[in-house]
This record gives C-alpha cells, sequence and structure tokens, in this order.
C-alpha cells in the first residue's frame, strides 16, 4: 500500500513538471517508470531540510529608500539622508518572534548600492552617514538582535549595484560583489539564507553585467556551508510572483535545469513565497493606509 501511494504522489509531481523533461528522458531512451522512480527518490540536503522547517520568515527592507520615499533608488544618494534616530532591531526581533517566526532576512544592500554595514570596498555605506557617527553598523545590529532572541539570521545583497562604477566591468564587478560577499559571511556569525535576485541593468560603461553565479555560490558555500542560497540560487527558487500565493501543486522536485544536456534529470528545489504588508517592499508614508491587514495575511498564510 506504502509503495503504490508513494507511486501515485510521484506521478503526480511528474504531471506537474514541465512536460519537456519526460518527452527527452524518452527520447533519450528512458521511460515515463524510470523517471517516476527517479522524482520519487528525490531528496533535499540537510540545509533544505532545516530551512524548510522554519516555515514562515520575515523580510526587512531597510535603506536609504526608507528617508528619499523611492522603492528602487539611483545610486546617487547622499549617505547622510540615512538617519533612522530611534532604530531598534531589538524590537524588530521581538515583534518577530511574538508573531511566530523563526528567521529574519535583511536587505543589507538593494539596487541603489548603499551598504548597510561599513563595508571596507565602497565608500556609499552607513560609515559616511549621520547616524551612529558613522560608527553604526545595521547588519550586526539586527544579527546579534535575532540572536538574542533566538531566531535565525539570513541577509539579501542586491546583485545589481546603480552606484558601484566598475559594474558592468563584469570581471572587476563580480570581484567587488564577491568581497562585499565575503564580508557578510565572515563577520556576523551563523547565516542561514542568503538572498540574491535576478535584476541586472546596464553599468556607467553602458554594457550589461554578467554575473558570476558559480562564483558567487563557492563563496557562500565556503564560508558559510549551511547557508541556503535563494531566488537566483541552487537550493531555493523564487516562487514566481509577490503576492504571497503559489500555484496549488507547488511541487518540490523539479527539473535541474532546462537544458538538453541535463533533460530527465530532477533535484529537490523548494519555491520561496514571498509577500510584502505593503504595495511595495520599502516604507512610504503615503502607504500608510494600505497595509495589509490581519485578516488578509492570515488568509494569505493559509
Amino acid at each position: 500500500m506504502k509503495k503504490t501511494i508513494l507511486r501515485w504522489v510521484a506521478v503526480g509531481m511528474i504531471l506537474s513538471l514541465a512536460g519537456g523533461v519526460v518527452a527527452a528522458a524518452e527520447e533519450k531512451g528512458g521511460s515515463l517508470e524510470k523517471v517516476i522512480q527517479e522524482a520519487a527518490e528525490v531528496r533535499p540536503s540537510p540545509q533544505q531540510m532545516e530551512w524548510q522547517k522554519l516555515e514562515y520568515i520575515a523580510f526587512v527592507d531597510f535603506t536609504v529608500n526608507t528617508f528619499t520615499d523611492k522603492e528602487w533608488g539611483e545610486g546617487t544618494e547622499d549617505p547622510k539622508v540615512f538617519l533612522p534616530t530611534e532604530l531598534d532591531c531589538r524590537q524588530w526581533a521581538r515583534v518577530c518572534k511574538e508573531a511566530g517566526m523563526k528567521m529574519m532576512i535583511l536587505t543589507a544592500k538593494h539596487h541603489d548600492g548603499f551598504c548597510l554595514w561599513p563595508s571596507r570596498f565602497t565608500e556609499h555605506s552607513v560609515k559616511n552617514s549621520l547616524w551612529r557617527e558613522g560608527k553604526g553598523d545595521v547588519v550586526r545590529e539586527a544579527a546579534e538582535a535575532c540572536r538574542e532572541y533566538g531566531l535565525k539570521f539570513g541577509f539579501y545583497l542586491s546583485p545589481w549595484d546603480r552606484h558601484e562604477k566598475s559594474y558592468g566591468d563584469s570581471p572587476r564587478y563580480n570581484e567587488y560583489f564577491k568581497n562585499q560577499l565575503g564580508e557578510l559571511l565572515s563577520n556576523y556569525g551563523e547565516i542561514t539564507e542568503v538572498w540574491f535576485d535576478g535584476a541586472c541593468g546596464e553599468g556607467p560603461n553602458g554594457k550589461k553585467q554578467e554575473y558570476d553565479w558559480p562564483g558567487y555560490y563557492e563563496v557562500v558555500r565556503r564560508l558559510q556551508p549551511k547557508a541556503v542560497i535563494a531566488i537566483c540560487g541552487p537550493d531555493v527558487r523564487w516562487v514566481g510572483n509577490e503576492s504571497g500565493v503559489a500555484r496549488e501543486t507547488e511541487w518540490s522536485v523539479q527539473p535541474a535545469e532546462l537544458t538538453a544536456e541535463a533533460a530527465g534529470k530532477l533535484r529537490w528545489h523548494p519555491a520561496e513565497c514571498d509577500v510584502s504588508i505593503r504595495p511595495g517592499w520599502f516604507y512610504h508614508a503615503s502607504e500608510d493606509d494600505k497595509v495589509k491587514t490581519v485578516e488578509q495575511l492570515l488568509e494569505i498564510y493559509y
């Protein structure tokens, strides 16, 4: 009976996967039976398993945009506009804990390139703000608050950087980005999730940056082997929208790569389903009356 149930669960997985996987497998001399068996045997990695146990987490978007009233900064902002006079990361962590969340992800750097930590590799950071007389570090305060309240900690680091002059000079910028990754992965204790999105624009030289994804992944694996790499990453994928709603059958077994060479090969690749409590992700006073109600958020959760 158990094998029969497992088989039909696997059949459901296959039917919900990209149709080309089965077709390609059969073209290469495989069979539907073989693909079903492969799907049934796919397992999460230890990191993925621990991540899935978290279930419900917080995403904190906070940067110069909070003070310029923009959703996407332009990279030309004066660091002095960043002045959170009443910042209390412990209050963030306490509320997350009280809400039953198990991790907090902080936007360490958004597309504007402003760093919430005193990066050695740029002047566009909190070290040149008036906050804490230039000696503050939001990443550190958030990480320490999470540990105090028993939360896991992760960070978002935008590959797109509208401030950094080397952006668009792919080799130079990739080295710059990996240096910043190294700082965040080395100086703030255990990191549970590293969140990359795929936003990519032209650099000052008019060329589109080519991200060194394998190189980025190598840095994470080497410095924080227990962390999952999410969204543009091999461990966790984006659900495909920002409404908090997944497909009715959002299987974690997915094609390894949509290429002929990897056709028929499957892996565990769960989806992260993100939603903001506001119309956008950053704070705008004009949207204070548009915050989702508890009832709306609870419906999304269910």
